[in-house]
């Protein structure tokens, strides 16, 4: 490896991201203190919503909407295949059954007519979960237009998405994360996504219920809220007359988990969140970059995916799409070869359907075929905000001599 490596992703810090967690350890509160609420107020207010609940990771923020919507066994969920095997396995941990849909061939976001089509064959799906791949928001409209047609909440996947908008029928943008045309939309804070907390998620909602039903689920389905308390004898006590509710008194009132986020870990969302504008900016410019130098040298064998109009892209991943059947050694051998001149690549994703589980626990063998299409062809290069403004050109130099070494007609 003649160069430092260049990884697909990395999280980017700053002098102030350390300093915030410096300060948070220093504080009276480890985890359970203030920095959770001022987190979520911030994220409400970045994304446009009414209510942002943190927890422990993405994953964490998909089983709780699947709980605080009821659905459990005997329910379908319809998701994309192209995607983290978390948007599968989340319906799986309450029981219901997953079902796919196909995706655009050009954008590998979940297709809305491809959903319609699963949502009239498919009695008792009970939601949907669109994910905006790659940072790219899907059609919500669409899917919202489904929603009200087959009375399916949509819960958006944006954990690729933060800092994404996109364009109604109207001309009104819209903040990913608003929930305008959804119920609940989930984020994550891993270290490769778009602000990171270590580990972490989100969920946004418009809906005052659910917001509440959230904070539950997330720590152990307690509550110590006035208002909410069921066993109001064992709550409160008669004090000088007065009935005052007594202060050790909590109760659980559904079945929940320890899904919380640290204060440090809040303090670094906090921080991040700052430069989330900065961020998208920047993998924006590299983005553009890299579709100027492929359309320069590598036009006619590497496709981007396509940039839809109405959109602000993200750009969590750059994804493109090359002939690997075409390739001796296909894409392992291309990886191998940017790997061993210090550029790491990856592959997003396998289809969820192709693995081991689902493949055992799907009730017949699924294969949709721009999924299949496109997995056969894509490949992640590497994008990141701090990354060097001239790694493009040595990432597109080094496909274009790969492909070169291994094209085989």
């Amino acid at each position: 490896m003649s160069q430092p490596l260049l990884p697909y992703n990395r999280q980017c810090l700053d002098d102030d991201d350390f300093h915030a967690v410096v300060d948070a350890l220093h504080s009276a509160y480890l985890t359970g203190g203030p920095e959770a609420a001022y987190f979520e107020a911030e994220i409400a207010e970045a994304v446009g919503a009414r209510y942002a609940v943190v927890c422990a990771n993405g994953t964490a923020a998909l089983h709780m909407a699947m709980m605080a919507l009821n659905i459990g066994p005997g329910d379908y969920v319809l998701t994309t295949p192209i995607t983290f095997v978390a948007d599968a396995n989340a319906p799986r941990f309450v029981g219901a059954d997953v079902v796919f849909a196909d995706v655009c061939a050009t954008t590998a976001n979940l297709d809305p007519v491809r959903a319609r089509e699963v949502l009239a064959a498919t009695p008792g799906v009970k939601a949907m979960i669109p994910v905006h791949f790659a940072g790219q928001p899907a059609e919500v409209e669409a899917f919202a237009g489904l929603a009200s047609e087959f009375n399916v909440p949509v819960v958006e996947d944006a954990c690729h998405a933060l800092g994404a908008e996109y364009r109604d029928a109207h001309g009104k943008w819209h903040r990913v994360g608003s929930c305008a045309h959804s119920t609940m939309t989930v984020f994550s804070f891993h270290p490769i996504k778009n602000i990171t907390t270590g580990e972490g998620g989100c969920i946004t909602t418009n809906d005052p219920e659910l917001y509440y039903k959230l904070k539950q689920l997330r720590c152990h389905g307690t509550t110590n809220n006035e208002a909410q308390i069921v066993a109001r004898a064992q709550a409160f006590t008669e004090v000088d007359g007065v009935s005052v509710q007594n202060p050790w008194y909590y109760e659980m009132q559904t079945l929940g988990f320890n899904y919380r986020l640290s204060d440090f870990q809040c303090a670094l969302g906090r921080s991040q969140l700052r430069k989330l504008a900065r961020y998208v900016e920047r993998r924006a410019k590299l983005a553009v970059r890299y579709r100027e130098l492929i359309a320069e040298r590598l036009n006619g064998i590497v496709a981007p995916l396509e940039t839809v109009v109405g959109v602000r892209h993200a750009h969590h991943l750059f994804v493109v799409r090359l002939p690997f059947a075409r390739l001796r050694g296909g894409r392992a051998a291309l990886m191998r070869f940017l790997l061993q001149e210090g550029v790491a690549t990856q592959v997003h994703y396998l289809p969820i359907y192709r693995h081991p589980y689902y493949e055992r626990t799907l009730p017949a063998l699924v294969r949709l075929p721009a999924a299949e299409s496109y997995y056969d062809e894509c490949l992640s290069l590497p994008l990141f905000p701090c990354m060097d403004e001239q790694a493009p050109e040595r990432v597109v130099a080094l496909l274009e001599r790969g492909i070169a070494q291994y094209l085989v007609d």
